[in-house]
């Protein structure tokens, strides 16, 4: 479908359908969703982002390997929607011997060159992806915009800050947004002003270090030993174990190389936004994740609320366990769903651009 064939379609007739490839817990597919868009299915080898995937977006989840779809199951997804869209974040492929260490960064890449190789295949209308900064640099990623651009997409990219679109935490991401209908590009936020810790979680129930709420199984916080409970005491929002006394240091603080490191062992600040949260977060030690005020790291449902999910996303069904090493890494790999808004609502100011011929873009996105 071309751009003269959407300027057909009525208002009320058209229809969308969002294929998410790696979808993780569905941060992506949520913010899409939120957004307007209809997301007919999710794709990731992780068994456990089947229950988040479906119950939060009610889309179908797919647990395969990117690397084995074929441009058929693509399109069997896509049914007979108007306006196609694929969307993902394709992961550098994670290696655990020091031969895989030693491959390329473009072997390292290869589901995002599968990501290319669908996109390519089925064409859809509308092709988004969220991904680490740094992939910007890389040989793997100028190729994949130059295969765009060869299929006739509009392609642009940039590095966004996630805290500029009301995510509470200082995240930068690259997006890009690639359109087979005409120029396409993230809309800016109109607001200014950042959301903070206190605003994200600061009426959340108090919790020791080791407790889990009542109310809510993912409001629990991991348990700190004795010298790590008197190490979060001794710290300040915003401080560093610099400012503790020298018999709880930790002997790699000691070291010269350990000076480079001040976060570890810190506490969030109530009126910025938080850091970057990572697989770990629900960690004291892992990096600036002590909670403000309370002695202990934040709960994987306070780092859930900084990624923006909704505080009462489902992550688990009825009856599983919760566990910190599984749901930290399903909340710090998610792609904000509040990022996943913005790129939703930049997709749809498209579309009905594109249908109606008006100037693109009027206006700034309004997230809160």
């Amino acid at each position: 479908m071309d751009g003269k064939e959407i300027l057909q379609i009525e208002a009320g007739g058209r229809t969308t359908a969002v294929i998410d490839l790696f979808c993780g817990a569905g941060g992506l597919a949520y913010g899409l969703k939120s957004a307007g868009l209809t997301v007919k299915a999710g794709v990731d080898l992780d068994p456990s982002c089947k229950h988040p995937l479906e119950q939060n977006t009610g889309a179908d989840f797919a647990c395969r390997d990117v690397a084995d779809l074929k441009p058929a199951d693509l399109k069997a997804w896509f049914g007979d929607a108007d306006v196609r869209v694929l969307a993902g974040c394709a992961p550098c492929q994670p290696f655990s011997t020091y031969s895989q260490s030693r491959k390329s960064v473009d072997e390292r890449w290869t589901l995002l060159k599968h990501f290319q190789r669908l996109a390519i295949a089925t064409k859809p209308e509308i092709v988004t992806m969220e991904n680490v900064p740094g992939l910007a640099t890389q040989d793997v990623w100028k190729r994949f915009i130059a295969a765009l651009r060869r299929a006739k997409y509009n392609v642009t990219w940039s590095e966004v800050a996630c805290d500029e679109y009301q995510v509470p935490q200082s995240r930068r991401r690259l997006v890009l947004l690639a359109s087979l209908l005409g120029p396409i590009e993230l809309r800016k936020s109109d607001s200014t002003l950042k959301m903070t810790v206190k605003e994200a979680i600061g009426d959340l129930p108090r919790l020791a270090a080791g407790e889990t709420s009542a109310e809510d199984p993912l409001h629990a916080s991991a348990s700190l030993k004795d010298v790590n409970l008197e190490r979060i005491r001794a710290s300040t929002p915003g401080g560093t174990w610099r400012d503790w006394p020298e018999e709880l240091r930790a002997p790699c603080h000691r070291k010269s190389t350990g000076k480079t490191y001040p976060s570890v062992y810190g506490r969030m600040e109530w009126d910025k936004p938080a850091p970057t949260m990572t697989t770990q977060c629900y960690g004291f030690g892992n990096g600036r994740f002590g909670h403000p005020e309370q002695d202990r790291a934040i709960s994987l449902r306070e780092a859930a609320i900084i990624q923006s999910f909704p505080k009462d996303y489902s992550f688990l069904a009825e009856g599983e366990v919760v566990t910190f090493d599984r749901l930290g890494t399903l909340i710090g790999n998610a792609v904000p769903p509040k990022l996943g808004e913005a790129i939703g609502r930049s997709i749809l100011s498209h579309i009905e651009a594109v249908r109606t011929g008006a100037p693109p873009y009027e206006g700034q996105l309004n997230l809160r």
